[in-house]
C-alpha cells in the first residue's frame, strides 16, 4: 500500500517535480534493500543470517563461535534449567548430583565474597575404584571427589558450591574407568588467596588423588584447548608376547594357514626365540604332575586343560552364526553395521576388565590406601601341590583353584565337591601360569616388539583402532609422535613386565589399549608387521582392546601456551618440580596397585587365554594369509564383509564431545 500510495502521489505531481522525486524514491528504496534481510548480496533468497543477525554456529568455526557477543551463561542457565523445570512440572523429584555441596541461603549470605581467579590445577590420581574422570551425577568420580575437596578447602565459594560449571571447571583429558593418570591438568577459577591452599585441598582428598600445584593463567585458558599432546604410558607383561598354545584353536589355525600358503617356514622363524616354550613347560610342569594321577583320568584332564573352554567356546559358536552378505545392497547395510560393531563388542566382552573379574583371589590383598569402597582381601594360608607350587589363586579362566571346604556341620547343601579330573585341572592350570609369569623376553623378541610400535608412528587412519568409524571419516586421522619401549623390562613378584610409552596429539576411544592390543597380537602370533600397516586401509579388522588395568595418562603438554607465556611473564602450565613427589605417587597409588590388582585378578591371563580359544575366523588376519582368511570364512567371516562394505558405523567417540578420550 505505500508503494502505491506513493506512485499516485508522484503521478499527480508536476514532470520537473516527478522526476526529482524519482530520484529520491531510487536511492532510498537501494539504502532500505542494503538493510533488508535476505537480499543482501551473497545471500539466497529468502535467507537470513539468524537472531539479532548473528550468524549460525554452523557457519563459522568454534573459536569465531566462542567471540560472538551473548549472555552464553544466560543460555547455560536455561539449558539447565529446562530439564530441571520439566521434572518439576511431571512431579518428579530432583535430585542433587552426589558431587553437589548445598548450603542453607544464610550460610551462602553471610560468607565473605573473594576474589576468583583463573588457574590451571595439575594433578594425578589412581582410577581404581572410581567410574572415570568426568563427572557423573548419580557415580563416584575423580572430579566429583576434587570438586568437593575445594568447597571444604575455601576454593570454592558456597554459593558455587552446588554445580562445578559456575566455576568454569574444564579438564584436559577425560579418562575411563579404572585409568590412571600420574599428570593430568583442569582450568577453573577458584579462590586461591590462602597460601596454604594446596595442602588444604589435599587433606580433603583421599591418598588416591592428589592436588601437585594451581599456577594462575590468563582468563581465556582452556585446559582442553591448549593442550598440544599428551603421553600416556601402558603397563603390560612380557607373557602376553608368549605365542598360543599349539593345541589352541588359534594355535593350530596359525600353523595350518601358514602350511597352506607355503610360508611355515618364515612363520617357525618369527617364532624360533620361543619355539621350545610350550614343550618346556610341559616337561617341567605338566608332566611330573599328571604321572601322579590316577591314569583313568589322565586323558580327561588333558583334554580339558587344552580343548575344553566353556565360556570360549560358547561365544564362539555365538559369533560363529555370522551375518548375510550384504555386497552391494544398502538396505542390508544398517544391519550389517549393527552386527558389526557387536562382533567386535563380543569379542571385548569376553575380555574383563580390572573391575569385572570372574572371580577375585583372596589370597592377594589389596592395599589399605586404596579406595575406601573397595574391598580388602584378607591373606589366606596356601597348600602346595606334589610340585611344589601354590594352589590357591586363579585359574587361567580367573576362577579359584583352590575353596576351603566346609565343616562337616556347617556344610551348605548347595555345596559340591569338585571331581579328581576338576583338582587335578585347577593344579594343572595353576601351573601353566606359573610358567608364563617366569617368561623373559629375549633380546630379539624385545627388538620385534620396537619394530612394530615404530610402525604406529606418523599421521595414519586409526578407524580400526576405535568404534564407530571409518577409513572415510575424517577424524579418524590422528598424529602418533613416539610409540616407544622402555629400555630394560621390570621384575614384580617373579614376573617381567613392559612400559610402553606413546605421544601423541590425541586419541580416540579405545585407541591406545587396541594399539597396543594389535602390537602384542602380531608379535605372539607370528604375523608379519606389515598387518599393521594393513590397519589403515579401508579393511575393517576386529581388534581386541587390551585391558584398562595398565593404562594411565603420564601428562599433556601445553607447549605453544608456555611459550606464549613466557614473554608475557605467566607461569608455565606443566609438572616441573613435582617430579620426585609424582614419581613416588606414582610407584605407590599405580604401579603397585596394577601388579597387585593382575596379581589378584589375572586379568591379562584372561584375555589372552580367550582369544587363543577364540572360535571363528574374526581374528585370523594374524595368520600369514591375512585378511584372505577371514573373508573365506564363510558365516564366521564378518571381517571380510566389511572389508567389501565399508560401511557407516553408529558409534560414540570422545571427540564428539569436544573431548580427548582416555585411549
Amino acid at each position: 500500500m505505500e508503494a502505491l500510495s506513493t506512485t499516485n502521489t508522484l503521478s499527480n505531481a508536476p514532470s520537473g517535480e516527478q522526476s526529482s522525486s524519482l530520484t529520491e524514491l531510487s536511492l532510498s528504496s537501494l539504502a532500505t534493500s542494503s538493510h533488508a534481510p535476505g537480499r543482501g548480496r551473497g545471500r539466497g533468497r529468502g535467507t537470513t543470517r539468524g537472531r539479532g543477525d548473528r550468524k549460525n554456529r554452523q557457519d563459522v568455526g568454534r573459536s569465531e563461535w566462542a567471540r560472538q557477543s551473548g549472555d552464553r551463561r544466560a543460555r547455560n542457565d536455561a539449558a539447565q534449567e529446562s530439564p530441571k523445570r520439566q521434572r518439576l512440572d511431571d512431579g518428579t523429584p530432583v535430585r542433587k548430583p552426589v558431587y553437589a555441596v548445598n548450603f542453607s541461603k544464610e550460610e551462602i549470605e553471610g560468607e565473605e565474597r573473594r576474589p576468583k581467579r583463573k588457574v590451571a590445577v595439575m594433578i594425578g590420581y589412581s582410577g581404581s575404584g572410581y567410574k572415570g574422570m568426568q563427572l557423573n551425577d548419580k557415580e563416584k568420580t575423580i572430579e566429583g571427589d576434587l570438586f568437593k575437596a575445594f568447597v571444604a578447602a575455601g576454593a570454592v565459594s558456597k554459593a558455587n558450591a552446588d554445580d562445578p560449571k559456575k566455576s568454569a571447571l574444564v579438564r584436559c583429558a577425560r579418562t575411563d574407568k579404572g585409568v590412571h593418570a600420574a599428570g593430568n591438568v583442569i582450568s577453573m577459577k577458584l579462590i586461591i588467596e590462602d597460601p596454604d591452599i594446596v595442602q588444604k585441598i589435599n587433606d580433603n582428598l583421599s591418598p588416591q588423588i592428589r592436588v601437585w600445584g594451581i599456577v594462575r593463567t590468563n582468563s581465556s585458558f582452556s585446559a582442553y584447548q591448549m593442550c598440544d599432546s599428551r603421553i600416556y604410558e601402558y603397563l603390560i607383561p612380557s607373557h602376553c608376547f608368549l605365542p598360543p598354545h599349539p593345541e589352541s584353536y588359534l594355535g593350530k589355525m596359525l600353523v595350518e594357514l601358514a602350511e597352506e600358503v607355503g610360508d611355515l617356514e618364515g612363520y617357525r622363524q618369527r617364532q624360533e626365540e620361543v619355539a621350545m616354550f610350550w614343550d618346556e613347560t610341559e616337561e617341567k610342569y605338566v608332566k611330573p604332575f599328571l604321572e601322579t594321577l590316577d591314569p583313568s583320568i589322565r586323558p580327561l584332564v588333558l583334554n580339558a586343560l587344552y580343548h575344553n573352554a566353556p565360556a570360549e567356546e560358547e561365544e564362539g559358536k555365538r559369533l560363529e552364526k555370522g551375518t548375510p552378505s550384504v555386497k552391494d545392497d544398502p538396505a542390508a547395510e544398517d544391519q550389517t553395521t549393527t552386527e558389526a560393531v557387536q562382533t567386535e563388542r563380543a569379542i571385548d566382552s569376553e575380555l574383563p576388565s580390572p573391575t569385572q573379574a570372574p572371580e577375585a583371589n583372596p589370597s592377594v590383598p589389596l592395599s589399605k590406601s586404596t579406595n575406601p569402597d573397595s574391598q580388602i582381601h584378607e591373606p589366606t594360608p596356601t597348600s602346595q601341590n606334589l610340585t611344589g607350587h601354590n594352589l590357591t589363586g586363579p585359574d587361567l579362566t580367573g576362577h579359584d583353584l583352590q575353596q576351603p571346604s566346609p565343616s562337616p556341620d556347617n556344610q551348605d547343601p548347595a555345596f559340591k565337591q569338585p571331581s579328581a579330573v576338576e583338582t587335578a585341572l585347577r593344579t594343572l592350570r595353576h601351573a601353566l601360569i606359573t610358567a608364563k609369569n617366569s617368561y623373559r623376553l629375549p633380546p630379539t623378541r624385545l627388538s620385534r616388539i620396537r619394530s612394530v610400535l615404530a610402525l604406529y608412528t606418523g599421521t595414519h587412519a586409526f578407524h580400526n583402532y576405535t568404534i564407530g568409524k571409518t577409513a572415510r571419516d575424517p577424524s579418524v586421522k590422528r598424529i602418533i609422535k613416539s610409540f616407544a619401549l622402555a629400555p630394560a623390562p621390570i621384575i614384580i613378584n617373579g614376573t617381567e613386565w613392559l612400559s610402553l610409552t606413546v605421544h601423541g596429539q590425541s586419541f580416540m576411544m579405545h585407541q591406545i589399549r587396541k594399539m597396543v592390543s594389535m602390537a602384542a597380537l602380531v608379535v605372539r602370533s607370528g604375523c608379519p608387521e606389515g598387518r599393521v600397516l594393513e590397519s589403515y586401509g579401508p579393511t575393517r579388522m576386529v581388534i581386541p582392546k587390551a585391558p584398562g588395568l595398565g593404562l594411565l595418562l603420564e601428562r599433556p603438554v601445553f607447549e605453544s601456551y608456555n611459550v606464549r607465556g613466557t614473554g608475557e611473564g605467566r607461569a608455565e602450565v606443566g609438572f616441573k618440580g613435582w617430579e620426585d613427589v609424582m614419581g613416588e605417587f606414582k610407584q605407590r597409588e599405580i604401579y603397585e596397585r596394577v601388579w597387585r590388582e593382575e596379581e589378584r585378578d589375572r586379568t591379562f591371563h584372561v584375555m589372552f587365554s580367550n582369544i587363543d580359544h577364540q572360535k571363528g575366523t574374526q581374528l585370523l588376519y594374524l595368520s600369514t594369509k591375512g585378511m584372505a582368511a577371514c573373508e573365506e570364512g564363510g558365516d564366521g567371516g564378518l571381517v571380510g564383509e566389511q572389508r567389501r562394505n565399508d560401511v557407516v558405523v553408529e558409534g560414540e567417540s570422545e571427540d564428539e564431545e569436544g573431548e580427548p578420550e582416555d585411549g
